[in-house]
């Protein structure tokens, strides 16, 4: 089951996170965002999030923010303070991630070998996104097919091939829990998310999310599904803010 909480991160001063608790949070200018219920009750905690008693009712989560984080800082700012402690905010880092290897291939790898458990992880990833994604560039070129440029922003809500994936503001990334059950891995408990997108036919995209057995900040444990071809874009990409 997909847990929910409210987060809220407003950033004050680049560089400086501030006023950080359950809900809050500030860095420089960009807003951040987390909201969802279960059973139409909306949870206020982000310990909610611990799925300790598996897959109940029914739960959907937001976590929509005003910008992408600008660099490797902010981005382990997020997570470490706020998103990483919760299952939907660990898996709304990975379009976050893939924009920032877009436009800064070495910071965006410092992104994903923070967020993800393990090395195999990473790899499959980054073999995949350096393939897809050509020259460092916020945008993509007029109908571009297969590099796919706009591919983390197929994953934010409102984005459409139709619409030259241009998501609604601010960006959200929508998500619901799963019909798979969580599981016992090596490494820890691994909980399934389905994040909600129209860039491909098939709308649910399957994310897998770790809790370690040591505690700590989720990771992501597997994701393929958010980084496979989508639909292609009509007409020219103008990047995200």
């Amino acid at each position: 089951m997909l847990a929910t909480a409210i987060l809220i991160a407003t950033f004050a001063t680049a560089g400086t996170p501030k006023g950080n608790n359950d809900k809050t949070m500030t860095y420089g200018s960009h807003t951040y965002t987390v909201s969802g219920s279960i059973n139409g009750k909306t949870l206020d905690s982000i310990a909610s999030s611990i799925l300790s008693n598996g897959y109940k009712g029914k739960a959907t989560a937001k976590v929509s923010f005003t910008n992408i984080p600008s660099d490797y800082e902010e981005f382990e700012a997020v997570y470490t303070q706020l998103l990483g402690k919760s299952i939907h905010g660990t898996a709304a880092m990975i379009p976050m991630a893939m924009e920032i290897y877009a436009r800064d291939r070495e910071q965006g790898e410092q992104c994903f070998w923070l967020i993800c458990n393990n090395s195999s992880t990473v790899s499959q990833i980054l073999r995949i996104l350096k393939d897809k994604f050509g020259p460092q560039s916020q945008y993509a070129p007029e109908n571009d097919t297969y590099g796919q440029r706009y591919l983390p922003a197929a994953l934010l809500k409102g984005a459409t091939a139709q619409n030259g994936y241009t998501p609604t503001l601010p960006y959200t990334v929508e998500m619901t829990a799963s019909v798979n059950k969580s599981q016992e891995t090596t490494y820890g408990t691994d909980y399934f998310v389905y994040i909600l997108s129209k860039g491909w036919d098939t709308e649910q995209r399957s994310v897998e999310i770790l809790l370690p057995y040591e505690g700590g900040l989720y990771k992501v444990f597997n994701c393929p599904s958010v980084y496979t071809q989508c639909k292609n874009i009509r007409g020219k990409w103008n990047g995200l803010q």
